[in-house]
């Protein structure tokens, strides 16, 4: 008996055959800590004064996006010989800007707007987010802490991870920072990326 083409092209339309399915997530957290090391509180807006209440700690969370030069990347890293050069500690870099528009973030190699320099991965990360063969196993976090003094600007409201430091890097992530932040040459700004692989 013949192969029903028509039937398997339909059942293919519908979703019954198997297929599999790989998501990959982000989840970008940042902490802004005066000279001193604590959190710093934003302004408070008229109803927190109002209240009597302080501002919001500058600490934040928010998802990211995974770059088409990102997925590429990862798919080369399953290569035997791997052509591209990994976001690992000697080569890992994150670079803030001030250019967010939302035009295609999918597309993005770098900020739109830097600022500062990019900074390199703190010593340690990547790291698995838990131990091989438990719960969170298959998340990567990235962190890099941009020192007192590397930074002085307004509105900072992009975020990128970046396999190197010149225009010739590629961008695994791209992230929108919202609400912006203001860092201060005396503040510290710390940068968490986690990035998650699941199999469906």
């Amino acid at each position: 008996m013949g192969i029903r083409w028509d039937r398997l092209m339909e059942n293919k339309r519908r979703g019954h055959l198997c297929r599999g399915k790989i998501a990959i997530r982000g989840l970008v957290r940042l902490l802004v800590l005066d000279k001193n090391g604590n959190i710093k509180l934003r302004k408070a807006g008229l109803l927190r004064r109002l209240l009597g209440l302080q501002g919001k700690l500058m600490s934040q969370k928010f998802h990211n996006i995974v770059t088409r030069q990102g997925d590429a990347l990862i798919a080369d890293a399953l290569l035997e010989l791997p052509m591209r050069t990994k976001v690992k500690f000697s080569s890992g870099f994150m670079q803030l800007g001030t250019g967010w528009s939302g035009s295609n973030p999918k597309d993005n190699t770098q900020c739109n707007a830097a600022t500062g320099s990019p900074v390199p991965l703190d010593d340690g990360f990547p790291a698995l987010k838990a131990a091989w063969g438990t719960a969170g196993d298959t998340t990567v976090i990235y962190r890099a802490t941009f020192a007192a003094g590397s930074l002085d600007a307004d509105g900072i409201n992009e975020a990128c991870l970046l396999n190197g430091n010149g225009t010739e890097a590629d961008c695994l992530a791209y992230a929108q920072i919202t609400p912006s932040v203001s860092i201060s040459s005396s503040d510290t700004l710390q940068v968490q990326w986690e990035i998650t692989i699941q199999g469906q």
